[in-house]
């Protein structure tokens, strides 16, 4: 049939036209972006994948942060306690030369002098071994509370912590036995011989606690190996997902740009169809 009215061959190639334009819209603003997705229409499914996974991965790097703070902060107290093992090998040290009755009551009381002066040191490291603003060795806490276990979030979800107790390091059965140290002396042979016995039990205690504190250093660096491996691999897949391959991309807008070539020729043509009824009216 002959018309002139409706032109079917023109709107349809306007409407491969305005498709093909749409199409054409998206691969240069995903080639521009580098990313598939720029609007929930792109991929309504893919969107919320990526948005799970990146939620997934940003708590997971927080977590690795964490876990590297945490090492550090128990880096700290066990720097502290080194000191203090350093400090009680040579109060024993004296304390084993102190029983010596070579040594007269004049050199007993200088071998005396050093310990209490070693004594004094390990009672102020302990109070004064910060972090973040609260104490390490004392079971204070400061700001975070009267605590010697410090939990540590390492994963990307809730509850997914670590617990490392750091016990007080002034009390006389969990801790380092630095009190079962206090008012022990070197001026007598029996007194340095109970001088050694103290120490001997608060060097230890206090290599057990370094130990929990060692323990809990390699549980955070295995922790860390682990986490960094995951975001890793959720990274790659995330990108599979959302990120724009620019091979399939840049094929995709050769062909759309050819396609918009034919239909705009289509087109022109189609327009040109109704002027053949004139030829009619001759």
């Amino acid at each position: 049939m002959t018309v002139i009215n409706t032109n079917i061959k023109s709107l349809m190639a306007a409407n491969a036209l305005s498709q093909n334009g749409r199409a054409m819209q998206k691969t240069m603003q995903s080639l521009s972006t580098g990313s598939r997705i720029n609007q929930a229409s792109d991929d309504a499914a893919g969107m919320s994948i990526r948005e799970n996974m990146t939620s997934q991965i940003n708590g997971l790097n927080a977590a690795i942060r964490n876990a590297n703070d945490a090492i550090n902060m128990l880096q700290t107290a066990d720097g502290s306690m080194n000191e203090v093992t350093d400090m009680m090998q040579r109060m024993r040290e004296l304390g084993t030369l102190a029983q010596n009755d070579t040594y007269s009551t004049a050199q007993k009381q200088s071998l005396d002098d050093e310990y209490q002066a070693l004594l004094s040191e390990i009672d102020r490291i302990r109070d004064n071994t910060q972090w973040n603003k609260f104490s390490l060795l004392t079971g204070a806490g400061g700001e975070i509370g009267l605590t010697n276990a410090f939990t540590f979030q390492i994963g990307a979800n809730a509850a997914q912590t670590i617990t490392v107790t750091i016990a007080d390091q002034g009390t006389t059965v969990t801790g380092a036995s630095y009190d079962n140290l206090a008012g022990t002396d070197l001026t007598t042979g029996t007194n340095a011989q109970s001088a050694v016995s103290a120490l001997d039990v608060a060097i230890s205690t206090l290599n057990t606690n370094r130990s929990l504190i060692g323990a809990g250093i390699n549980r955070l660096e295995h922790a860390i190996n682990n986490l960094t491996n995951v975001a890793q691999n959720a990274t790659d897949s995330r990108s599979r997902v959302t990120d724009t391959d620019y091979s399939k991309a840049t094929a995709d807008l050769a062909r759309q740009q050819i396609i918009a070539q034919a239909a705009t020729a289509i087109l022109a043509q189609a327009n040109q169809q109704p002027q053949t009824v004139l030829s009619l009216l001759k």
